[in-house]
């Protein structure tokens, strides 16, 4: 008769009893991230992801040799999710929909292994209505993928510690892996493994706050064993990601030029900026410091989860520019976790009607973010608006200008997104985007002979501008000012479209 280990078997029964601790959340997250998930046209960030992905494999080695190596993975993984579904808003943002759904399950999870089945639940569902995982569930970025990553990793450490085994480290480490490729800041969430780890080394898991293991696997959860097991895991994450971090440090003087130096009141608006929501985000702070007093010794690994990430990227972010909030969204589960032990202390009708208040005063930000992915809302980029312009009045022989060409805003890459192959030429690039293995195509040096025998210029200029004309610099505006008029003037949110003619 082969051997049946109980305490496996006892953690079998116990996840197929406890389904629905994980799978309520993570259904309820799947339906509020797909509800209008294409409604927003792809902004900034997203057109990047869609002009990466589009690429060839060699071309997006090039690229993330020039610019973005961080996001390199990412672009590889959308490369091939686009080459089967497309590059349609809602086909670009499916995977983060997916992945902020499987995060509210895993954390729901998570948080019933470390602080009871409610508690678990009430994290889950608290997750699924907060406004920040609608904003990342709905964005063709790395931020949601990393979420649903950093919560695995933990939950499998978990595991892991609770039965030390090869196999149980096999997993963590692949993980890990997995979530330094998509996103390097994340690996911060390290600092809180490496605590934990320690503890249950030196002290046992319960100093750590986890459940003791039961069977002849207790002996092997303390001493240098756990520790060794542990680094080894984090090697293939280490082998993987060194090459990311040095390419990505040469590149961050231009990828991360736009980011100032972290200042203290950045802290205290972190809450509000994380959650998406100045009210809800200090809903969650709140519940989450209830939470963490209730929990105990059981708050430390969820806790030094949001704490230490959040501490060491200010830290950082005070000697170089590196303090961005949405960096730290994977931390935004744990936060949870302890909202949820804080809510699990109540009966469950007032601990749900808490979690459907967040909800609703999350609804306006709900509303915002679905209508637009800029920062602030008041700011819309109409992409689509221009290229309907362009579209409805273009004529055979028509070329188009962009200015600034350099801009983070990409209007060329929003025009040829809602285009494609039906825009007008681009009449000054001389080599574009994949042929400089960048973000950005590059102009002629004399664009007066350029623009020689096009009759009419479709000029693309961001910001809102009573004369286009007058506002595109250098030898380009010279040129377009000598040769041209301005013979209609199509103002939209944060761009302007002239149609000039000779």
């Amino acid at each position: 008769m082969r051997n049946v280990n109980p305490t496996a078997a006892a953690e079998r029964s116990r996840d197929r009893r406890g389904w629905p601790v994980w799978a309520a959340p993570g259904l309820l997250t799947l339906v509020v991230t797909l509800a209008g998930i294409g409604r927003a046209q792809p902004w900034r960030d997203e057109l990047a992801t869609w002009s990466a992905a589009t690429r060839t494999v060699p071309d997006l080695v090039r690229l993330a040799g020039t610019i973005d190596a961080a996001t390199g993975p990412y672009y590889l993984l959308m490369h091939g999710w686009t080459a089967l579904f497309g590059t349609s808003p809602t086909a670009l943002r499916l995977p983060s929909a997916l992945a902020m759904a499987g995060a509210a399950a895993l954390t729901a999870r998570l948080g019933a292994r470390l602080a009871g089945p409610r508690a678990g639940l009430l994290a889950g569902l608290l997750l699924a209505v907060l406004p920040v995982t609608s904003r990342y569930g709905q964005e063709a970025r790395p931020y949601a993928l990393a979420t649903l990553l950093a919560v695995l990793a933990t939950l499998l450490l978990v595991g892991a510690l609770h039965r030390p085994t090869w196999r149980r480290f096999t997993g963590y480490a692949v993980a890990v892996a997995a979530l330094g490729l998509l996103h390097l800041i994340a690996l911060t969430l390290l600092a809180a493994h490496a605590l934990v780890v320690l503890l249950v080394a030196a002290r046992g898991p319960a100093a750590a706050g986890l459940d003791p293991p039961a069977g002849p696997t207790a002996a092997g959860t303390r001493g240098a064993g756990v520790v060794w097991r542990w680094l080894v895991a984090l090697l293939p994450a280490a082998v993987l990601v060194a090459p990311l971090v040095l390419a990505a440090g040469g590149q961050r003087g231009r990828q991360l030029d736009w980011v100032r130096l972290a200042r203290v009141d950045d802290l205290a608006a972190l809450p509000g900026a994380l959650a998406q929501s100045g009210v809800v985000g200090g809903l969650l702070v709140g519940l989450a410091a209830l939470g963490a007093g209730r929990l105990g010794r059981r708050a430390l690994l969820p806790g030094a989860a949001v704490l230490l990430p959040v501490l060491l990227l200010f830290a950082a972010g005070t000697a170089v520019p590196l303090w961005v909030t949405r960096y730290l969204v994977f931390t935004v589960p744990f936060a949870c976790l302890l909202a949820g032990a804080a809510l699990a202390g109540v009966r469950l009708a007032p601990a749900l009607a808490v979690v459907t208040l967040a909800g609703l005063l999350g609804l306006p930000d709900q509303a915002a973010l679905r209508r637009t992915h800029e920062w602030p809302r008041s700011a819309p980029v109409d992409y689509a608006g221009v290229a309907r312009i362009v579209a409805e009045h273009e004529q055979p022989g028509d070329g188009v200008v962009y200015s600034p060409r350099d801009s983070w805003l990409f209007p060329d890459l929003g025009l040829a997104y809602h285009l494609g192959a039906r825009r007008p030429r681009d009449v000054l690039v001389v080599r574009d985007q994949r042929q400089r293995a960048d973000l950005w195509a590059a102009e002629c040096d004399r664009p007066a002979q350029c623009l020689a025998g096009v009759d009419r210029v479709w000029l693309v200029v961001t910001g809102r501008r009573a004369d286009p004309l007058a506002a595109v610099p250098g030898a380009k505006g010279d040129a377009l000012r000598d040769a041209f008029t301005v013979r209609q003037v199509w103002p939209r949110p944060g761009l302007t479209v002239a149609l000039l003619t000779r």
